[in-house]
């Protein structure tokens, strides 16, 4: 069972919150969120209310300063946290399909591991729907899986760039997200 403890201010001070299980909005709880720990478990984290917006993938650690942690990784700037998404344990196998075009148009392809990039593995310039059939994985706007990113679980995505995100322009690699959670 994953777990999460959210604080107002950076370095885990002021109020906090305690979560295990999705929130559409950590600020119900709290006024702000600029740092937390994550106990046990994996969490993808919004920088809007309902899942959306920028996203960042997290494991067990502490993360004491969200803006920092943004502009050192090349991830997605945040200035708070507003909403999370608990990612649940997964130890079967890996499949999805993704499409060179949205409502699943263009090329296709079947990945069951992580793809450095798209382009020099399938000569595929654009990814823009997929229908992930096994797994939870996380996109990345960038190859080697660097940029912005996009958490992706069992289900089908038939227009990437509609899923809330804010200026990715395209997904260039892959990743499983694999039992390290």
């Amino acid at each position: 069972m994953g777990r999460i403890i959210f604080y107002e201010e950076r370095n885990f001070q002021g109020r906090s919150y305690e979560c295990s299980s999705d929130c559409s909005d950590v600020h119900m709880h709290l006024n702000r969120c600029n740092s937390c720990r994550v106990e046990n478990g994996c969490f993808v984290v919004y920088d809007r209310s309902n899942f959306m917006g920028n996203q960042v993938f997290l494991r067990r650690g502490e993360y004491s300063d969200f803006q920092y942690m943004g502009s050192m990784t090349g991830m997605a700037m945040m200035d708070t946290i507003r909403s999370c998404r608990i990612i649940p344990m997964h130890r079967g196998q890996f499949r999805m399909r993704i499409y060179e075009r949205e409502n699943f148009g263009g090329q296709m392809h079947e990945l069951m591991d992580d793809c450095e990039s798209l382009q020099e593995r399938f000569y595929m310039s654009e990814c823009q729907s997929c229908n992930v059939m096994d797994g939870h994985w996380l996109m990345f706007e960038q190859p080697n899986f660097r940029g912005r990113m996009m958490y992706v679980r069992p289900g089908e995505y038939r227009n990437l760039r509609d899923m809330g995100m804010s200026n990715i322009m395209r997904i260039s690699s892959i990743r499983r997200i694999t039992d390290v959670c």
